[in-house]
């Protein structure tokens, strides 16, 4: 490979970084982008979930049309958009602002994931495309991953503005290597024929997927808007494999799923990005909410798996040739096992114990991401080549979107629950509790109102105030004094002394009760900062069986002798 085209997968390769990057880099962000534009969450969360969908929806479509109009142009139009939507996400001032310029952000990314793939393949011999293709899918992995703690860094550093802002002096870059290195007239095009109705089809129904995973949980799984958009799923599947079989220039070729090891890719796309986002967008939460650490700090902690990515991505392409596709993806799913059931016996407060975890899962994951894309392009050229990468691309997205839905969906259910058993703890301590009833009603108030904090107390306590003391204290020496013969003949000296001994009667009462209160405190702090725990591990848990399950798609890739033979 001369340098030329060294530079133009290298031009490629950074472009493709960028636009996997922001697949991830804003999530860590989301309470600064909240306090900055004085938004909910809810309507923040859609300038994450508009990027995401029509990356989906657009990703095929537009690597169609990249290889009709001609690549080269299309991606270095697709570079424009992307920059031109981070700059209007950096500037945005309103949600609506921010959530359209990461639509037109996401509309450049499908354009420039698709057509990297292609220009980096097409530009080198057939000798190099393995070299190529491990280049820019272990690219791909380490972007995703690295995004929570770019993310972390930035916003701490330069503020969440500057997550969007740096991405456009390096498109800058790329657009003018693209101009010095890549022919942009006389472009070689395939046929001119567009599937319209495929295009259409594939668009709904991934429209329609995505809107369910996004918003599944928060519409209700069994309400109608998320019963119909499964069924439009259904028909458009069904409509788009009958139009895909009968049409000449196919929108995706199915030949590429006769292919039993782009099968075995395109599973292992899927199933081992369920299980690292899993990771990578729970576990900074875990890291803020419960363990009450700082997003930048959350941001680092996170980062052993990427580390484990970065260098396990490459060492993975040179196993593919030593001991074969099918043990090399095995060896990842068993990393990746092995750190789920880590997750599942250890005390994750014990970061030292936790960073086993991560370790081996960012090195599962390693081993498999780079060569996967490999694999799965292998026995391909020209438009299946072409297809089999933007396919894959697609599904590394539905991954994604599959742990966001299954994962938070799971995290969500436990969290709501573990607070409903923490409100029944603290009620049930606060009641056994030898503290007056006004007491209690207040204690109550303030325990409820600290587990929806996720255990973060007030500094005050219920009736620890001097004015509330001295009234206690003033009501009880009235009360004494009543009781006393004649109480209206003591002296100014013995109605102090009675002041004095009722007040130091009523302040040890008071301090004993405050005893109470505190330990209390601690317990229901303790409980709920316990439920938490379990609330976060509990889908790592139940997801053991499914990853086991998923291992099993390692058998679909070539053994060794098949493969180098």
């Amino acid at each position: 490979m001369d340098k030329r085209k060294k530079l133009i997968v290298f031009s490629m390769a950074v472009g493709m970084f960028l636009c996997m990057l922001d697949t991830t880099v804003m999530n860590i962000a989301l309470p600064k982008v909240q306090t900055g534009l004085h938004v909910s969450l809810e309507d923040l969360s859609w300038a994450l979930n508009i990027y995401t969908i029509v990356f989906a929806v657009f990703t095929i479509p537009f690597g169609r049309i990249a290889d009709i109009v001609g690549r080269n142009r299309v991606y270095v139009v697709g570079l424009i958009l992307f920059a031109c939507g981070s700059f209007f996400s950096g500037a945005a001032t309103t949600a609506p602002f921010l959530i359209v310029g990461r639509g037109i952000q996401s509309l450049g990314a499908a354009i420039v994931f698709p057509a990297s793939m292609t220009i980096g393949i097409a530009t080198n011999s057939f000798q190099d495309r393995t070299k190529v293709l491990a280049t820019l899918g272990v690219t791909q992995g380490i972007a995703a991953a690295l995004g929570p703690t770019i993310g972390g860094v930035v916003t701490q550093y330069l503020g969440w503005r500057y997550i969007f802002f740096i991405n456009i002096p390096l498109v800058i870059f790329v657009i003018i290597s693209c101009g010095i290195l890549l022919p942009m007239k006389a472009e070689k095009v395939t046929n001119p024929r567009i599937d319209v109705w495929g295009m259409l089809l594939s668009m709904g129904m991934l429209l329609s997927l995505t809107l369910v995973l996004v918003k599944g949980n928060d519409w209700g799984w069994e309400s109608r808007p998320v019963v119909e958009l499964i069924g439009m799923v259904l028909i458009a599947f069904v409509l788009f494999i009958l139009v895909e079989r009968r049409t000449a220039a196919p929108m995706i070729p199915l030949g590429l799923f006769k292919d039993r090891q782009f099968v075995g890719a395109s599973l292992a796309v899927i199933l081992t990005g369920v299980f690292l986002v899993a990771i990578m967008v729970i576990m900074p939460t875990f890291f803020t909410r419960v363990l009450n650490k700082s997003e930048l700090v959350a941001a680092f902690m996170i980062t052993p798996t990427s580390a484990m990515i970065f260098v396990f991505s490459p060492i993975g392409g040179l196993l593919i040739g030593k001991i074969g596709p099918r043990l090399m993806v095995s060896l990842g799913f068993l990393a990746m096992i092995g750190g789920y059931m880590t997750l599942a016996v250890i005390n994750p407060s014990h970061y030292n114990e936790l960073v086993i975890s991560l370790l081996l899962i960012g090195a599962g994951y390693g081993v498999i991401a780079g060569p996967v894309v490999v694999l799965g392009a292998s026995k391909f050229t020209g438009e299946l080549l072409s297809a089999s990468q933007s396919v894959l691309g697609l599904f590394r997205q539905i991954g994604t979107l599959f742990a966001v839905a299954i994962f938070v969906s799971a995290l969500t259910t436990n969290l709501k629950a573990a607070q409903n058993q923490s409100f029944i703890q603290a009620n049930t301590r606060i009641e056994a509790a030898s503290i007056p009833h006004t007491e209690k009603v207040t204690f109550k108030r303030q325990a409820n109102n600290a587990i929806h904090h996720d255990g973060v107390t007030s500094k005050q306590s219920a009736g620890t105030t001097g004015a509330a003391v001295s009234a206690v204290i003033h009501r009880q020496y009235e009360a004494t004094l009543k009781t006393m013969p004649h109480y209206q003949f003591l002296d100014h000296e013995q109605k102090v002394k009675l002041y004095h001994a009722v007040a130091s009667k009523v302040t040890t009462k008071i301090q004993n009760q405050m005893m109470t209160v505190r330990f209390i405190q601690r317990q229901v702090v303790g409980q709920t900062r316990k439920n938490m725990k379990v609330a976060f591990m509990k889908p790592y848990r139940q997801a053991i069986p499914f990853i086991i399950v998923a291992g099993f798609s390692s058998l679909l890739f070539d053994r060794k002798k098949d493969y180098c033979g």
